[in-house]
């Protein structure tokens, strides 16, 4: 059995907003370990129900929030225009987390856009991570970023949900969610990523800090060769990287996503009391 809840957390600029945040745990069992979950670009974590239940069932108390201007939380939609205050937000989940958990090891798990949200965290928080995982990150470069940067209007085209995961049920849930965005991405959310990318490169090495980055080799999304270049950048001495042939960007919804759930949990499992 599983616990979950929601809840209402202070946050978005100078913490004048409302994040919509969510905890799950394991019933009547005392967790081993914490992981953060951070969610990507145009989403929210509702949708990542499933892997919290999975991550529980491998010992984890799972805390989360749906970022500003996302989901349930309060802001314009989708606009961001300091990624700096969006990693401000995941300190905020993180500090709520550890008023219950003070001591259990915290595994962030970060995927896509959440993944630079994930990095800049670790980067900036270093003691507060144990270790980090990455799921098709946003990282380094994204060149299709940099072309709706250059473009003089930016398309108002929807996403292509093949692009997601070989199981045609996800696209439909994802084109089905009143909570996803459908719209097209806000130029100053588009420079703040960038810049936040460019940050990131600068900050360089993660040093001792475990990192599992995980990714899907058909991933036409976010493409495995400009995500290389911030892995790169970043990773320090203790690196495991798995890429999964054939799966798709949302490797967590994809066709053997029980396959990268496990690579997650027993990388988790180095750090688990």
């Amino acid at each position: 059995m599983i616990s979950a809840r929601e809840w209402a957390l202070a946050g978005g600029p100078d913490g004048s907003g409302r994040l919509a945040a969510r905890a799950w745990a394991p019933a009547g069992v005392e967790p081993t370990w914490m992981a953060i979950l951070v969610h990507g670009y145009g989403e929210h974590l509702g949708r990542y129900e499933r892997v919290a239940e999975d991550l529980c069932a491998a010992g984890a108390v799972v805390y989360g929030a749906d970022h500003r201007g996302h989901g349930r939380s309060s802001g314009e939609r989708v606009l961001i225009d300091d990624y700096a205050g969006v990693v401000e937000d995941v300190h905020r989940v993180v500090t709520q987390a550890r008023t219950a958990y003070r001591t259990l090891p915290l595994v962030m798990i970060g995927h896509s856009m959440g993944g630079l949200i994930a990095t800049r965290y670790a980067q900036t928080h270093p003691d507060q991570v144990h270790a980090l995982v990455l799921s098709g990150p946003v990282l380094g470069r994204w060149s299709t970023l940099e072309e709706l940067a250059a473009a003089e209007e930016i398309p108002d085209a929807p996403i292509d949900t093949t692009t997601l995961s070989r199981d045609p049920e996800v696209g439909r849930a994802y084109v089905d969610d009143p909570l996803v965005w459908h719209g097209p991405f806000k130029r100053t959310t588009v420079r703040a990523m960038l810049t936040e990318l460019e940050r990131g490169n600068a900050a360089g090495s993660l040093g001792s800090l475990p990192l599992l980055w995980v990714h899907g080799h058909a991933d036409a999304l976010v493409p495995i060769a400009d995500t290389k270049t911030g892995i790169e950048a970043v990773a320090g001495e203790d690196l495991t990287a798995r890429i999964f042939p054939g799966a798709r960007h949302e490797v967590f919804n994809e066709t053997n996503r029980d396959e990268v759930l496990a690579e997650v949990t027993r990388f988790a499992h180095r750090f688990a009391v």
